[in-house]
This record gives C-alpha cells, structure tokens and sequence, in this order.
C-alpha cells in the first residue's frame, strides 16, 4: 500500500514550462519568417525560462538519504546535473549566436525592418506571458508553497527581454516608415541587449546547477535539521528517505514516510499535510515538499517517536 500526496504546485509549475515553450515556439517561428533577431532573441530566452523551471521540478541530484530514522545516518550521493548543464550550454550558445548575428546586420548595414505581424506577435506574447505569471503567482501565494518569490523574479528578467524587443521592433519600424536610417537599426540592437540577458541566464543555469551540487555536500546539518522536524509531526513513525536538492537559494525536499497502517488515505494525506507545513514554515529557504506516505513495516528493526495504539498485532514499537 502506498499514499502518494499530491502536488497542486506541481501542476502549476508544469502549466509554466508548457506555457513558455508555446510561447518560445510560437515567437522563434515569428521571428524566423519575419527576420527579427530580437523576436528570435526573445524566443530563446522564454525556451530558458522553461529550461530552467524544468531543472527546479526534475531531481537531476540527491544529496542525502536517510537510511535510519532514530539514528540519522545520512549517507550522501551524488549524479551529476547533466542535463540541467546541457540546457545552460544551450541558452549560452543560443545568446552568442544571437549576438554574433545582430553584430554582422550591424556592420554589414544590411538589415530587416521588421513587419506588423512581428509588432502584433509581440504584443500577444507579453499578454500571455503576464497571464501565465498572474496564475503561477497567485496560486503559490494561495498554497504557500513559496515559489513565487522565485515566478517574480524570472517573471522580472523576462519581462525586461520582451519590452526591449517591443521597443526596438516599433523604432525600427518607425525608421522605416519616416526614412530614418538610424532607427532602423534598432532591432538589431535590441537582439544584443537580449543576448546579454541570454549570457546572464546561461551562466546563472550553470552556477544553480554546479554550486548548487558543492553546497549540498558540505551542508549535510541542514538535512539532519529536516529530519529531526519531521520526526516531531505526530503521526510519523519514521522517515525512511529523504533527499535535499538546492537549485540556486531555493530547496526541494523529496521525502518518504511511514505511518500507521491501521489508519486511512485520508489520515495519511493530513499527516503529510502537517509536515510540509511545518518544514516551509520553519525553513524559509525550503521551495517545494514532495512527500510519499507508506504504512509502516512491523520488521522495521528500529523503534520510533509514535507507539501505534492498537494492540492487537505485537510490534517491535510496543
């Protein structure tokens, strides 16, 4: 038997990554067919803002488990982030040849004036986006799951690549329109501003993913501080695994626990309900608690804090 709680952050945080994909695609294929490297710029930083909301969800690391419940016998492990610093190589990569592209329009003096389509395909972009932020933002404030400081600021960072496009596609479509030559360039120009977003979120990807790992090894009190507050939640018997992984200044806690096989899905729900309360509540910097609640084995050699109050099946817990 096994209770898995659920997780409306999550399908909040997934209805945030699908959104900025649409968003990437729907913005790269704009971009593309109307020559708009800023628009293509803007594009690539929506598919990081996606990239990186993928890593917080996915556990790429474990940094402790807890192997005994009485006893707190942390024993670290380690897999690397690969693909959390896949997706920043990518975004770095993805800024350079950006930049490298709005640098040869500018000395080759051969450049695009964007049409109205690019102008309206931004105006809708910014609309949707700030809804997809209303959403996310409003419902992490309603769960108190803590991430929205985490959506406001992305949300910031986003928000200043798409105005910098918004600008420079209506003065370069304004230079068009009135013959000013110089205000064409303006698209141009734009796309490097964003490119240097780009670098910025491409190396922040990377220092999350990397410093990240280094933290969680050599901070292992705080996971020992986690355990022993769950412990203290009546109505768990032990806590079987957990593991900590930090993504920047935020954690995740992935965590197992069991209770009393006697009581219902309903009980077990509450239970879990209560520890991750009191762990966000206690730990501002902890993000997001996943937990799963299984009934407690009798053969478990060790005791716990909660003795079961039926008797009528012998326990090593008695």
């Amino acid at each position: 038997m096994s209770i898995e709680r659920s997780n409306p952050s999550g399908t909040v945080a997934w209805t945030g990554i699908a959104g900025e994909l649409l968003l990437a695609l729907f913005k790269g294929v704009v971009g593309y067919f109307t020559g708009s490297k800023a628009l293509l710029g803007d594009a690539l930083y929506s598919a990081s803002d996606a990239a990186g909301a993928l890593a917080r969800r996915i556990p790429w690391r474990t940094s402790s488990k807890l192997r005994s419940a009485q006893q707190a016998d942390l024993r670290a492990g380690r897999t690397e982030p690969i693909l959390a610093i896949l997706f920043s190589v990518l975004v770095l990569m993805g800024g350079l040849q950006i930049a490298v592209a709005a640098v040869r329009d500018l000395a080759s003096g051969r450049v695009q004036t964007p049409g109205q389509f690019t102008l309206i395909a931004i105006l809708v972009s910014l609309a949707v986006k700030e809804a997809l932020f209303q959403f996310q933002y409003r419902q992490s404030k309603k769960q108190g799951d803590g991430m929205h400081t985490v959506y406001a600021d992305n949300h910031r960072f986003s928000l200043y690549s798409s105005i910098t496009v918004l600008i420079g596609v209506i003065l370069a479509m304004a230079g068009s329109a009135f013959q000013w030559s110089m205000l064409q360039y303006m698209d141009s120009i734009s796309a490097l501003i964003v490119a240097a977003l780009l670098l910025r979120r491409g190396y922040r990807l990377i220092v999350s993913s990397v410093y990240g790992q280094l933290v969680q090894e050599t901070e292992q009190e705080d996971a020992i501080n986690f355990i022993d507050t769950v412990q203290r939640v009546h109505g768990v018997i032990t806590v079987d695994d957990l593991k900590a992984s930090e993504q920047g200044h935020y954690i995740t806690i992935d965590l197992k626990i069991s209770v009393n096989p006697r009581i219902t899905v309903q009980e077990g729900a509450e239970i879990a309900d209560r520890v991750k309360k009191l762990l966000m509540h206690r730990f501002l910097h902890v993000s997001i608690v996943n937990i799963q609640v299984v009934p407690y084995d009798p053969g478990y050699p060790y005791k716990s804090n909660h003795h079961l109050t039926d008797n009528e099946q012998p326990t090593l817990l008695q």
